[in-house]
């Protein structure tokens, strides 16, 4: 599964920007990593499956989070040789 870094929008309103995803160290699951775009701008981590899914808001189904703006990741990939 792929989860695209950038701007979400949650379900219920409020702006996130995923920073990238992980890897459960025992189980291997894919993680999305997330930052909270208000209050103590707090880091989050949530399965991608349940990132992705979608949610039922007053009978229609929607996305739980839904990407607003797409954006490089944070962490470049290009030079794995860098100490």
């Amino acid at each position: 599964m792929s989860i695209a870094t950038g701007i979400y929008r949650h379900y219920k309103g409020q702006s996130y920007r995923v920073i990238g995803t992980a890897r459960h160290s025992e189980t291997m699951e894919e993680l999305v990593v997330y930052q909270s775009l208000y209050g103590d701008y707090g880091l989050w981590v949530r399965p991608a499956t349940m990132f992705a899914e979608t949610v039922e808001l007053e009978g229609e189904p929607i996305p739980r989070f839904a990407l607003i703006e797409a954006m490089p990741a944070p962490f470049a990939q290009a030079d794995r040789n860098t100490p």
